[in-house]
């Protein structure tokens, strides 16, 4: 065994503990702490359109707080708009597409209009099955259909670390075009564009975004959003 294999199998238990770690001291916090952070905005008196991000630490902010998280950033953008907004950040450190399916059901207790789903990343760094990842994502876009058939889904995509090896990296990426494909569903095909693989957008970990990173997110996910509110606020 080379030295190069031995630090990269140091590196991968390294991760695999921190997310490890991540994910218990989530769950310790309490379901309104770690799930739900809304701020309405008050133009007009109209109801207001609901915008949910269900996500993993990326969504949460790890280590940056979500005042800085892009779905904070993106709130902040509906603030030029005209019209009233409420903006949920339901993301939550070391969280899985298993884990996700099993607290959706408790974030949809809450009325959704657009749900923005952001998971998979945890998946891929723990080597998960793709098909297992799939199955899960399709479960909590049919609990979001079943639960709120008027609630509009943005999927957006993660990569798998080169580490895997091709044929999962492969297998992991394109699970996201199918499901988009497969439901229907507006798509960014990759949520870190630009900002993967960039210390200067990272955190010393290497995985989690720094506050100007989630700025670049905010910015390319934006696209995607935009023609969404849109649509909902000529209904």
């Amino acid at each position: 065994m080379t030295d190069q294999t031995i630090r990269k199998g140091i590196l991968i238990n390294t991760l695999i503990v921190l997310l490890s770690f991540i994910s218990f001291q989530s769950q310790a916090q309490t379901q309104s702490q770690a799930q739900t952070q809304a701020r309405p905005h008050a133009q007009g008196h109209e109801e207001p359109i609901r915008i949910l991000f269900f996500g993993d630490s990326i969504t949460a902010g790890y280590e940056i707080g979500t005042d800085a998280a892009f779905p904070a950033l993106i709130d902040a953008k509906l603030d030029s708009l005209p019209g009233n907004y409420t903006v949920v950040n339901a993301g939550l450190s070391g969280e899985t597409s298993a884990g996700g399916l099993r607290r959706v059901d408790w974030i949809l207790r809450q009325p959704v209009d657009l749900f923005v789903l952001e998971l998979g990343g945890n998946d891929g760094l723990r080597g998960i099955d793709p098909e297992e990842t799939k199955r899960n994502l399709q479960g909590i876009i049919d609990k979001v259909r079943s639960t709120s058939p008027g609630t509009e889904i943005l999927l957006t995509g993660m990569e798998a670390p080169p580490n895997m090896g091709q044929e999962y990296t492969k297998q992991f990426r394109s699970l996201y075009r199918e499901l988009a494909e497969k439901n229907d569903l507006p798509f960014m095909p990759f949520i870190l564009e630009g900002v993967a693989g960039d210390p200067s957008l990272n955190l010393p970990d290497g995985i989690h975004p720094t506050e100007e990173g989630h700025r670049i997110i905010a910015k390319q996910l934006w696209p995607y959003i935009s023609p969404i509110i849109d649509r909902m606020s000529v209904r």
